[in-house]
């Protein structure tokens, strides 16, 4: 075995010496790195720690570019593990650091890009009992996506006809309210997700009419994707079942019924 596939076997958890340890190295530095970012907002923190904090991120971010050079150089396809999902993941864990060093001295405040770096809590997801849902999950997104992303942009189009419809009925009831349809998206997305905050509402009748409607509307907004990749999971899942059955010499459930 070479030293790319030793690299490699290790990072991923699968190399017979080293690969456990390295894993659960890696899930301690992200859980350690997410934490430590919640304590670095405590008002009353010491010097001391502020500096230990900062010393410990840049120790945990020097490990992820490790890590992330690492996975570029020993993966088969370096173009394809970059464009993949835990890919961007690993670089967004780390770009927000270097993306602050460049822009220091123009006194940019990039404090809460920083905050994507607990995208890699997602990697927590790759322990192995959790793989196979990973996949599936992946595999009911190939089957639904182009319908997801159909409804998406409908979705968008129906949000922003929404916002002028209520932006007509309302501005001049409340200017301060509805001030421009801008403003009514905000409240026409907070109606459509069902969320309801209360803070923007509608107070004419034709107004609050037309919110009734669109929760209804908004019913359809919520179910039709969730239903979508349900019923992808589903089928996945059944495929999966009637495929361990052949293995074992069983009757699948279809054919016993």
């Amino acid at each position: 075995m070479d030293w790319r596939k030793q690299v490699a076997t290790a990072l991923d958890g699968r190399h017979p010496g080293l690969g456990h340890r390295v894993e659960l190295g890696l899930h301690a530095l992200i859980l350690y790195s997410a934490l430590s970012m919640g304590v670095e907002t405590l008002p009353d923190l010491p010097g001391w720690a502020r500096t230990v904090l900062f010393a410990s991120e840049i120790a945990v971010v020097a490990a992820f570019t490790i890590e992330y050079a690492l996975r570029l150089a020993t993966a088969p396809a370096p173009g394809a593990y970059a464009r993949s999902f835990f890919g961007i993941v690993d670089l967004l864990a780390i770009a927000p650091f270097f993306i602050g060093l460049v822009f220091a001295g123009i006194g940019i405040d990039l404090r809460a890009v920083r905050a994507l770096r607990l995208l890699r809590l997602v990697q927590l997801l790759k322990l192995a009992r959790y793989n196979s849902a990973i996949d599936r999950l992946v595999s009911a997104w190939r089957v639904v996506k182009e319908e997801v992303v159909v409804f998406g942009v409908a979705a968008v189009v129906v949000l922003y006809v929404c916002a002028l419809v209520i932006h007509q009925f309302e501005h001049e009831a409340q200017p301060e309210a509805f001030t421009s349809v801008l403003d009514a998206m905000w409240w026409a997305a907070v109606t459509l997700t069902t969320v309801g905050y209360g803070d923007i509402y509608p107070v004419t009748p034709v107004g609050r009419l037309f919110t009734v409607l669109m929760l209804f509307v908004a019913l359809g907004i919520i179910a039709i994707p969730t239903g979508l990749v349900a019923s992808a999971l589903s089928a996945i899942r059944a495929k999966e079942a009637a495929a361990e059955d052949r293995e074992a010499g069983r009757p699948s459930a279809t054919s016993r019924d």
